[in-house]
């Protein structure tokens, strides 16, 4: 082949692949007009629940079965004060709360609500001495159970723990999933972002009152900039045309975009108490008037982590089962990330069967008084 036709050949190959790839783009774009009306029919949630409890702008979702509960101990989702707590129960196949409901715990799960102006004042002392201490009298009242197993994501998890030193009788079984609580590790940009040295929350707080939604959203984006801001959006593209992975990309976009403030005084404290003087650790942490004592949890621990979590770290919660004084603890660390601990399809095909059987060996068998049917 002489050298005049192997470059006409590379040519009309490159020519074909330019039209070939112009008219997928077309096919692609002309999809976009779509992507409004079908974001508009994501669903926030997709276990059928009830609301069983109310104060201010907190409500306790119940969920409900066909089937009476198997076991006695109820079990309450404690879910950050950033986003909303619908992660936990995306969709259909990617829903932590399906897999407890299913095999017949009486679930519940504290939607904290959207803050407004009035709350900035709102501290730790309100949520885990009050909110929380109200939520769980009202499930032990309604269940006739004399304690609850309790689950707590991220920052609800650092919450969990706190409320479980100072009200152990109340807790039968405390889940910490992907829970900051040794904050002198510097793995993470977010204990470097909110040093003391570079951050002064008080000047923040005093300015902004509460935490507005988009400081948050902007910091999270910031952990991974290029996969945020140029391989999702790129990916998105290419695989315009998989109905499938379009679903979940919008539904997954959902949540991540759904961020709501946070009460400022809580968000001083668990910057400047936490982040910068790590004082839950060093049995230091004021919570009002109490102060916490890991120590004090004596009840059964389960400890998830994410090996990929970018920000919490596995540094970050892997002391926690050194500091309690629980003779039954044990640490599940799982090869995902923060959110993928949640909706990761290899989380729900190997993760959550196993933190079921954790929890129902632990959990007293029977139907509860209120169960699942109510």
């Amino acid at each position: 082949m002489s050298t005049a036709n192997a470059w006409q050949d590379l040519w009309t190959s490159w020519a074909g692949a330019m039209i070939d790839e112009a008219a997928a783009a077309a096919r692609r774009m002309s999809r976009l007009p779509l992507l409004w009306e079908k974001a508009q029919r994501v669903k926030k949630g997709a276990t059928p629940s009830e609301v069983v409890y109310e104060e201010d702008r907190l409500t306790l979702l119940h969920y409900k079965s066909d089937a009476p509960a198997a076991y006695r101990t109820p079990l309450v989702f404690v879910f950050a004060l950033v986003n909303r707590p619908y992660i936990l129960d995306l969709k259909a196949g990617k829903s932590v709360v399906e897999h407890f409901v299913r095999l017949g715990f009486d679930t519940y799960l504290v939607d904290w609500g959207v803050p407004i102006d009035a709350d900035r004042c709102l501290t730790l002392d309100d949520y885990v001495n009050g909110y929380m201490v109200n939520v769980l009298n009202h499930v032990r009242e309604r269940t006739g159970s004399e304690n609850v197993s309790v689950l707590g994501y991220c920052m609800g998890g650092s919450m969990s723990a706190m409320f479980t030193a100072l009200h152990q009788d109340m807790v039968r079984n405390l889940i910490l999933m992907a829970a900051g609580i040794d904050f002198s590790t510097r793995d993470g940009l977010l204990n470097l972002w909110t040093g003391p040295d570079v951050f002064d929350v008080d000047k923040f707080v005093d300015a902004f009152g509460n935490v507005p939604p988009q400081f948050l959203q902007n910091m999270f984006l910031m952990l991974k900039p290029v996969q945020n801001f140029i391989e999702k959006p790129l990916n998105f593209l290419e695989r315009l045309e998989e109905d499938e992975f379009v679903e979940e990309f919008l539904t997954m976009e959902g949540w991540l975009n759904d961020n709501i403030p946070i009460p400022g005084e809580v968000y001083r404290e668990f910057v400047k108490f936490l982040y910068q003087q790590n004082r839950l650790v060093k049995g230091t942490m004021p919570v009002g008037r109490h102060v916490v004592n890991l120590r004090n949890i004596t009840c059964p621990v389960l400890n998830l982590m994410a090996r990929k979590d970018d920000l919490v770290p596995c540094s970050q919660s892997a002391p926690f089962n050194d500091l309690v004084g629980s003779a039954d603890r044990r640490t599940i660390e799982f090869p995902a990330g923060h959110i993928g601990l949640a909706v990761g399809g290899k989380a729900q095909r190997e993760l959550w069967p196993q933190v079921c059987d954790w929890l129902a060996a632990r959990s007293v068998p029977g139907v509860g008084s209120a169960g699942n049917a109510s």
